[in-house]
């Protein structure tokens, strides 16, 4: 009944999408039904879909499997810096990084200032590993208890922190959705970031003074539940570790390293060497210890359930879940090119986009339904990248626009999706629903709409400076060419 669609020129729009559309429902079906908020093995259904009717259009798997091979290795530099911030998660905590940055952090925690402290706290642990998760698992968790022991409302307390957590996610060279935009929109990682701070600083401004405002509301000290609580973990960490000063060089040195646009891997390797110095010397950690630790992670033993869970953290294997899912997000997406899904939207999009601004929205309007329907970061970053960075090209605008539009709607609207993976991660870790921390983690949602609102009156939105290409029809037809190679 399909041999109707064999070797045709044009497609019914609803064929070119049924790949995406039938994987789609998969995920929705294992987010939903299941209840298993890992899209890997949906994703990989999707591929062998996508083949089937790669198949029905009268093309060979092999052609597919190429492009899909091409476009996965986008993703290689980036794996290798994902190997690196796993390793350099797991050295801080050996060296006392985290622990000195919340032990100092505990001494100055008033209820007045406690939620603009926690955003400030998380930003820095953020910055300085380069993962949203990691910090939210670690400092997010303490001040979670803080909070509750401050009469901060909950609500309030895991917005800070999704704000904090989540802006260095965004901003950190160290970041995998830092370097994974940049490398999927055609731009590079410090264009990106420079591109990012007009509407970063301002969103990240108004959040600070927002929860200032909010904190002036609560009383000036804890109470003795307060104090006992801040107590026992500043103990706790005082017993088991060294703090002090010298173990935030490490983080310090890799901040200055990356924003003076030193290579990335270097950077994060100058880290982690300089954390595992001091993990051996300052810490007292045995050296053949090293390994084991930047492989597997660290493993606090402090004698509390609760802090030894905080501690245990990094390594290497801690990342497999994030390359996996970007390896197959990559590979599914260049199944859907190769079969000519791309082809199909862009053609339906360039109906829509007449201006700067519906340029730029439709972008963001992209990477939102995919989170939102996709349920998944990396594909929300992936699939509308590499839809969209053609038509910017095309019409002459900086693709940094484009990597920053991912970034925005993409890693800071993560959190605010129930079932997206970000969101999921947030409540799973915290204790919270998603529908009820999301209006407060104020960050999150400022600055893509700041992003927006600079589209429509033409500030900080460049053209490039070599003028409007052709991009996307060289794209296409490279794609074209390299899948009629295969027909039968």
């Amino acid at each position: 009944m399909f041999s109707q669609f064999k070797n045709r020129d044009h497609y019914p729009f609803w064929f070119e999408l049924a790949p995406l559309l039938l994987t789609v429902a998969l995920l929705m079906v294992q987010f939903f039904v299941f209840k298993d908020y890992t899209p890997h093995v949906p994703l990989v259904v999707g591929i062998c879909i996508t083949g089937i009717f790669m198949a029905l259009k009268g093309r060979k798997w092999a052609g597919m499997e190429q492009h899909m091979y091409r476009v996965m290795k986008v993703a290689l530099p980036t794996t290798v810096i994902i190997l690196c911030v796993g390793m350099m998660i797991a050295a801080s905590i050996a060296a006392g990084t985290v622990q000195t940055v919340l032990v100092y952090g505990l001494s100055i925690l008033k209820p007045t200032v406690f939620l603009p402290a926690t955003c400030i706290l998380t930003t820095v642990v953020s910055l300085a590993t380069g993962t949203s998760w990691g910090t939210v698992g670690t400092v997010g968790l303490a001040m979670v208890g803080i909070g509750e022991a401050l009469g901060v409302p909950m609500h309030w307390t895991v917005g800070a922190i999704c704000s904090g957590s989540f802006f260095g996610d965004k901003m950190s060279p160290l970041s995998d959705t830092t370097n994974l935009s940049p490398a999927v929109a055609g731009t590079d990682i410090w264009s990106h970031i420079k591109a990012m701070l007009p509407n970063t600083i301002p969103a990240y401004a108004i959040t600070i003074v927002v929860y200032t405002l909010v904190s002036l509301n609560y009383g000036s000290e804890g109470g003795a539940e307060t104090l006992a609580t801040r107590e026992l973990f500043r103990q706790l960490m005082m017993e088991h570790f060294r703090i002090g000063w010298i173990t935030l060089i490490p983080a310090a040195v890799v901040i200055f390293m990356g924003f003076r646009k030193y290579s990335v891997m270097g950077t994060l390797c100058t880290g982690i060497f300089l954390a595992v110095l001091l993990a051996v010397v300052y810490q007292g950690v045995k050296v053949s210890a090293v390994s084991d630790i930047l492989m597997n992670g660290f493993k606090a033993a402090t004698g509390d359930t609760y802090m030894d869970k905080l501690l245990s953290k990094g390594g290497i294997m801690s990342m497999t879940w994030v390359i996996t899912m970007m390896m197959l997000s990559l590979a599914f997406v260049g199944c859907l090119e190769a079969y000519g899904t791309f082809r199909a939207i862009l053609a339906k999009l360039n109906v829509l986009i007449r201006s700067r601004f519906s340029l730029v929205a439709t972008a963001a309007s992209a990477v939102l339904i995919v989170g939102l329907v996709a349920g998944e970061i990396y594909t929300s970053l992936v699939l509308p990248g590499r839809l969209m960075k053609g038509k910017f090209a095309e019409m002459g605008y900086d693709r940094a626009i484009l990597s920053r539009t991912l970034e925005d709607w993409g890693t800071l609207v993560s959190p605010l999706i129930p079932w997206n993976n970000g969101g999921a991660f947030v409540t799973a870790t915290l204790g919270l629903s998603t529908f009820i921390y999301a209006p407060f983690a104020l960050f999150c949602w400022l600055s893509p709409l700041i992003g927006l609102i600079y589209a429509a009156l033409g500030w900080f939105t460049p053209k490039d400076p070599r003028g409007p290409q052709t991009l996307a029809d060289e794209d296409m037809e490279e794609i074209a060419d390299e899948v009629d190679d295969y027909m039968v």
